[in-house]
């Protein structure tokens, strides 16, 4: 097991819903304990500003826990990366952003990622394209905590995040869901002050489950980072 006392705190700033975390940051937190890609499974929302215990087994997986509680599992995987259908453009992306649903109504608008009321968050509202995708334009603000001028992991993952609670244009004000399991690759460092466009698109649907895969997409075209994602709806 790992040894006493490892822990992980995750600041309040990363919220999703009031009170617990963005679910792709604390996915992408988790993940750095993985050596190699990582599918993170979250168990229950992980608390902001409280000491979880992290604990590794002998085959690497890792198990994150508030006393009692399990908060996180994490284990090591071969990621399958998910074929991207389109690649909008910028402008093609910031018309899509002007149709974002949380624009008018939405379930957690102090979401780090999406919401629409956090000054200091991402700002990623991805809304409909021609293509069936999502879609936002995003630049990291040289504000978000880089090393360099590079986003830290759980940064990107939280990117990768919200887009695909909004794939195919759910409406989360009548359809809440949270992030239930997340595996991702991000194969380039995403910079402050560049340009991404970030997509979803729904993948499949199993009752109270949806399966998204999102992707960003640098100024040169490149898809740089995806993930493959399940949500579980609140409703």
């Amino acid at each position: 097991m790992t040894p006493p006392g490892e822990v992980l705190t995750i600041p309040s700033r990363f919220n999703g819903p009031v009170g617990s975390a963005n679910g792709g940051y604390a996915c992408g937190a988790v993940s750095e304990w993985i050596e190699g890609e990582a599918e993170v499974t979250l168990r229950t929302p992980p608390p902001l500003g409280t000491p979880l215990r992290v604990e590794r087994d002998e085959h690497g997986s890792i198990e994150v826990t508030d006393g009692d509680t399990l908060v996180a599992t994490a284990r090591r995987i071969v990621f399958d990366p998910p074929e991207v259908p389109a690649i909008p453009t910028w402008d093609e992306a910031e018309a899509a952003s002007l149709r974002y649903l949380g624009h008018r109504r939405h379930e957690f608008p102090t979401c780090f990622t999406c919401g629409t009321e956090r000054d200091d968050g991402l700002r990623i509202f991805p809304g409909p394209t021609d293509s069936g995708l999502v879609a936002s334009p995003w630049i990291p603000d040289a504000s978000l905590p880089n090393d360099g001028g590079v986003l830290a992991t759980p940064l990107v993952w939280a990117a990768l995040d919200c887009p695909g609670a909004w794939a195919d244009a759910r409406d989360l004000a009548e359809n809440p869901v949270v992030l239930g399991r997340m595996a991702a690759v991000v194969s380039r460092p995403i910079e402050v002050e560049r340009r991404y466009v970030a997509i979803a698109w729904n993948l499949s649907e199993s009752g109270r489950k949806s399966h998204a895969a999102t992707a960003l997409i640098d100024d040169s075209g490149t898809v740089v980072a995806t993930a493959n994602q399940t949500w579980i709806s609140l409703a």
